[in-house]
């Protein structure tokens, strides 16, 4: 009898454990369309799915209590309410962070993004995503306490050059891992 008592304890400090962390520090969540290919996959059928299985990934919902996000880091965020109309069905999304607050944000005639006048860097995106992408030429100010947010598959994402900057409180987290499928477990995400 001893025996079951602790082993029942143990598993019942075991879930608490996870339930804790799970609502307080991480949290995983699943990448639901093709905007974020070839770096986070979702899967087919969907527009421009790379794989049969769409990426887990866990964001870190502790991070931005401690630290400011940084550009060029994959955030998991509360879609605003512009996004639900311009890319049903809204909800959580997951993109890369390029513009932080204050930032001028341009998209020139070849559909690289520059920032404040520099060109920004961006080895992740696929030069056959930008041949698709409809936002050539226009500029955007992210407002103060707003972040800019664009798909690393730029020809076939509904993003910030759509609907506009997030507020920092909408800010979910970083993407800190994949963890699914088997083959992708990791924590190089670029």
């Amino acid at each position: 009898m001893r025996n079951l008592v602790d082993w029942a304890l143990t598993i019942l400090i075991a879930i608490a454990a996870v339930l804790v962390f799970e609502a307080e520090v991480a949290k995983p969540y699943r990448v639901p369309s093709g905007s974020m290919e070839p770096t986070l996959h979702c899967a087919r059928p969907g527009d421009d799915c790379e794989a049969h299985f769409s990426d887990r990934v866990v964001a870190c919902e502790l991070c931005y209590r401690f630290r400011s996000p940084d550009r060029g880091q994959i955030v998991v965020f509360h879609a605003p309410a512009a996004a639900a109309h311009a890319c049903p069905p809204g909800g959580t999304f997951v993109k890369r962070l390029i513009g932080l607050p204050g930032d001028t944000v341009h998209e020139d005639a070849k559909g690289f993004i520059w920032i404040d006048g520099r060109r920004l860097a961006q080895p992740y995106v696929a030069t056959a995503s930008l041949q698709t992408d409809t936002h050539r030429g226009e500029t955007w100010h992210v407002p103060a306490g707003h972040y800019f947010f664009v798909g690393d598959n730029r020809g076939n994402s509904c993003d910030s050059r759509v609907w506009g900057a997030v507020p920092r409180s909408s800010l979910i987290g970083p993407v800190v891992a994949r963890y699914w499928p088997p083959t992708r477990i990791g924590f190089d995400l670029p």
